[in-house]
């Protein structure tokens, strides 16, 4: 026990000697000096440049000056903290001119507004990044683009624990301000042309691994394409959590990932995906979907008033992915409807989310090229390739109001495997109709191959709800008003049925669709609804319980 003692106490000490090796350095683009040692306010440095020549080790800091703006871009490349000793990027206010205003890094004519590379253990925080045009490349490319931060790799390798908080990324662009993107270009599956984003994390190199990494409370807006995307490849990106954050007025989605493997996406803000209110803007985008990815969990956010001519939901299950569940959300006025789930999935779900007034876009030659829709199970998974699934897809315990002026539509993929929905509510107003699928080239009319079907005990408004023409039922539905609490607002609270004959306890338990043997990967019982209220003995109908 001894021993034991003796080498806890060695390696304590041994941390706190290496931490007394740290540094703090301070950066101040008024008073600093890049001749002086940075070391203190009184001798800060002047200049990105001066920084990005350090070599930063396990606990130093670098503190850039409130209320300044820095041109260029912040290298962090080839650096590593360790578990207790964090390398720290962040913010101070000089007490020679006080100020609660963050630093400014402008990246103007730069690639980037702040880099990290190859690094691990990097904690970067209170800053503003803005990256307006400027320096745009002679030739451009769908490769070309500038970021605001970008997280990258170039070797082989496992980085891990990065860390971003408290960031405020505004107008980053490519592209300067006179350009013009034509009226087919937000018609392309992600876009052809160099864009400007918000915070991306691209991992593309074999043999390496970014794992636990963090976004959290920063806010992303007018950016011309996507706000936070993170793309791996075969799921080489890995334990990530995005939340807190707002995300507002981007050009393409409002958050993306594609190739990511273990990710909770909670209490974020998406507002205005898909925004065109610049020429320099893609036009197109739902607020939230995954591509390629393996057991998300995306909850208790806010996804509005997404636009564009295809896709643009609230939040969206493109194809390849296992084990994506979207619980808890509110989704209101996004164009290109609330529930999307597409080819090549497996044990999927919406559950316990609050969908207002979804799916309102009519498709038009030139102007859109998809309904949208309710409801869509596709089986596309990939341009030219045979419909697939969806896989065992659950959708329960929603809660959908749609107003009399939306034409509510709904698509059901007759490759579609495997379908559970029950114990939702549908307050459809007025008209409803079943579309055939469209992705590039729409599903064509035949026979059905639909198998594996579990529809019932959802709560209708009234009987011509559910398209009559849709190949799958519901065997036993209800009908009446749940009688919400304010069918004209847009919170949660609106939604709280006031009907307890029709919502209270009415729900059926939640078992596993035929064949299915494994279910959802966080279990197929809620514990609470969408409010946090308790769900005790039988469920009620839609996506809150009444008390």
């Amino acid at each position: 026990m001894k021993t034991i003692n003796k080498i806890l106490l060695l390696v304590g000490l041994f941390l706190i000697a290496l931490n007394s090796y740290a540094t703090t350095y301070y950066v101040n683009a008024k008073t600093g000096n890049n001749k002086d040692n940075g070391t203190s306010k009184e001798k800060a440095f002047k200049s990105l440049g001066k920084v990005n020549r350090l070599s930063l080790a396990a606990g130093d800091v670098v503190l850039f000056a409130n209320g300044l703006t820095y041109e260029g871009t912040l290298t962090l490349e080839n650096i590593r903290g360790d578990k207790n000793n964090f390398i720290e990027i962040g913010s101070y206010s000089d007490p020679k001119m006080p100020s609660t205003v963050l630093p400014v890094i402008d990246a103007k004519g730069y690639n980037n507004g702040i880099l990290i590379n190859n690094s691990s253990y990097v904690s970067v925080h209170d800053l503003t990044i803005t990256a307006d045009a400027g320096g745009v490349p002679k030739k451009i490319s769908k490769k070309s683009m500038r970021c605001g931060v970008l997280i990258t790799t170039s070797k082989k390798g496992e980085y891990s624990n990065i860390e971003l908080e408290n960031l405020e990324v505004r107008d980053v662009f490519l592209m300067n301000k006179s350009f013009e993107r034509g009226a087919k270009e937000s018609f392309t599956a992600n876009g052809t042309q160099g864009y400007g984003w918000g915070i991306r994390l691209i991992n593309a190199t074999n043999g390496a691994t970014i794992k636990d990494v963090i976004v959290r409370g920063c806010n992303v807006t007018n950016v011309a394409h996507t706000g936070i995307k993170f793309n791996g490849k075969k799921q080489n990106v890995q334990n990530i959590l995005v939340e807190n954050n707002t995300v507002y007025k981007t050009g393409g989605p409002g958050m993306q990932f594609g190739g990511v493997l273990n990710a909770e996406i909670r209490n974020n803000i998406i507002n205005y995906s898909g925004d065109n209110g610049d020429s320099r803007k893609w036009g197109r985008g739902s607020g939230l979907w995954t591509w390629g990815c393996t057991n998300f969990v995306i909850e208790h956010n806010e996804f509005r008033n997404a636009k564009g001519p295809a896709d643009s939901a609230g939040c969206h299950i493109d194809f390849n992915c296992t084990n994506v569940i979207v619980q808890y959300n509110l989704s209101e006025n996004n164009a290109g409807g609330f529930c999307e789930i597409l080819g090549n999935n497996f044990n999927c779900a919406y559950r316990y989310n609050i969908s207002i007034n979804d799916g309102h876009r009519v498709k038009e030659k030139g102007v859109a090229s998809q309904e949208g829709k309710t409801f869509w199970l596709s089986g596309f998974n990939g341009k030219d390739r045979v419909r697939k699934g969806p896989y065992n897809s659950y959708f329960y315990n929603n809660t959908i109001y749609v107003k009399d002026d939306i034409q509510a539509k709904v698509a059901v993929d007759r490759a579609s495997k495997g379908i559970f929905i029950a114990n939702n509510i549908f307050y459809i107003e007025g008209a409803s109709k079943q579309v055939l699928g469209d992705q590039y080239k729409p599903e064509v009319a035949g026979e059905s191959s639909v198998e594996n079907i579990v529809f019932k005990n959802n709560l209708f408004l009234r009987q011509n709800n559910w398209p009559e023409k849709t190949p799958i039922k519901d065997e036993a539905p209800c009908f009446g008003d749940p009688q919400f609490k304010n069918i004209s607002g847009t919170t949660l609270q609106d939604f709280v049925p006031q009907n307890e004959r029709l919502v209270k306890d009415k729900g059926i338990e939640i078992t596993a669709i035929p064949g299915d043997s494994e279910g959802l990967f966080l279990g197929l019982s809620a514990e609470k609804d969408i409010l946090g209220n308790p769900i005790k003995g039988k469920p009620d109908m839609g996506a809150i319980e009444m008390k």
